[in-house]
């Protein structure tokens, strides 16, 4: 992925900026759980479930995605190193590639980097997981939920911003693209992308759904 003088250029620029939602719009299904139920194999899962009996019961109430989130940072992840994360979350993407990412929206992703655009993945999903899938993109830039590490570089359970979804999504694109960002283009599947697609002069919403 670029670095921030790409970004900065893009700004600059005049360059044309489309953003694209990650899970469920460029993949199949939801990255996050996948790796984590990948990750810690079945028996984990299931146990780790039952512990988070309580967090499933609060989202039930509330909807708080952030918050039924980092329950599962800490339940699966706490402890984990920021190496170790890197390197899981490699391995993975390189597993599931071929049976996870939309072909159609391969498709769209590639034909604006044809056409020159800064193609940035803006995403609720923690950075460090999709990182991985932003490289093998060629993504100019990923803007995604970020975790908290501790001391030794070992995963709190904490996230060091909101949950990267809705007005956060629109906050997170001006705070690096300046408060004037209107995208060229923004694609995204859920209510949780519905600002993101409104300040994009083409929306795409649910536009792919081919399977690999």
């Amino acid at each position: 992925m670029s670095d921030m003088g790409s970004k900065d250029r893009a700004r600059q620029s005049g360059t044309p900026i489309v953003a694209f939602d990650f899970d469920g719009t460029l993949t199949i299904r939801d990255s996050f759980t996948a790796f984590l139920r990948w990750r810690v194999g079945p028996g984990r899962w299931a146990l780790g479930l039952v512990r988070m009996a309580p967090a499933v019961a609060g989202y039930a109430r509330d909807r708080d995605r952030g918050r039924i989130k980092a329950a599962s940072v800490k339940e699966f992840l706490r402890g984990v190193t920021r190496e170790q994360l890197e390197a899981d979350a490699e391995t993975f993407a390189a597993e599931v590639w071929s049976d996870f990412m939309r072909p159609d929206a391969l498709a769209c992703w590639n034909a604006w980097g044809e056409k020159g655009a800064h193609r940035v993945i803006v995403t609720a999903s923690p950075e460090t997981t999709v990182a991985p899938f932003a490289r093998r993109l060629g993504a100019d830039a990923l803007l995604g939920t970020r975790l908290v590490f501790d001391g030794e570089d070992r995963v709190t359970g904490a996230f060091d911003s909101p949950n990267c979804r809705g007005e956060e999504k629109v906050r997170r694109l001006r705070a690096v693209y300046g408060d004037d960002l209107r995208l060229a283009a923004a694609y995204g599947d859920t209510s949780g992308d519905t600002e993101m697609l409104q300040i994009a002069d083409e929306p795409g919403f649910r536009v792919f759904n081919e399977l690999p």
